[in-house]
């Protein structure tokens, strides 16, 4: 099974400074993000989301919040024919150093234990902070950074300009 592990914001919908995510009561999508990801379905790709979510442990919004958040970014993508495989997220503070947090490898780990079968060596990372680049190298891994800075001279990595660009280079 090919996947495109897709960070969520920032990626597919906007991301805010981590005080402001407390008023966030709708998630609003990326300029191409929601075409992007039909493309990637269109091309074989399975979508896994795989999202820090550290704003709930150190506070700024609630389990509860994030699930909201989640669930009208899903329904918006199902009433699009857009299907997501699965989401893995990490909740724990920064300081917490669980292994699951960007660049840490456990959520792509987890996603290995639930779906034996997929195959990183046709799948990539996409994301728009360098921890997400740093998780593609770190899987050894193909990944996408979007319109962020990368001073690593990894092979498997392209930085890109917009989530639109994506589907150019798969």
């Amino acid at each position: 099974m090919k996947v495109a592990f897709f960070d969520r914001d920032g990626t597919i919908i906007n991301d805010y400074p981590d005080h402001e995510w407390t008023e966030v009561k709708r998630p609003e999508f990326m300029d191409g993000a929601i075409q992007t990801l039909k493309e990637v379905i269109n091309k074989g790709y399975k979508i896994i989301i795989v999202t820090n979510q550290y704003v709930i442990n150190e506070g700024y919004i609630t389990l509860e919040q994030y699930l909201d958040i989640t669930d009208q970014m899903l329904m918006e993508l199902k009433w699009n024919d857009i299907e997501i495989h699965d989401i893995y997220f990490c909740p724990h503070a920064k300081a917490e150093g669980c292994c699951c947090i960007k660049p840490g490898t456990g959520m792509i780990r987890q996603s290995l234990k639930d779906y034996p079968n997929i195959s990183l060596s046709e799948s990539f990372v996409i994301g728009d902070s360098t921890v997400d680049i740093e998780l593609a190298i770190n899987m050894e891994m193909r990944g996408f950074g979007i319109a962020c800075g990368n001073d690593c001279h990894d092979p498997r990595i392209t930085i890109i300009d917009s989530i639109e660009n994506l589907i150019s280079h798969i």
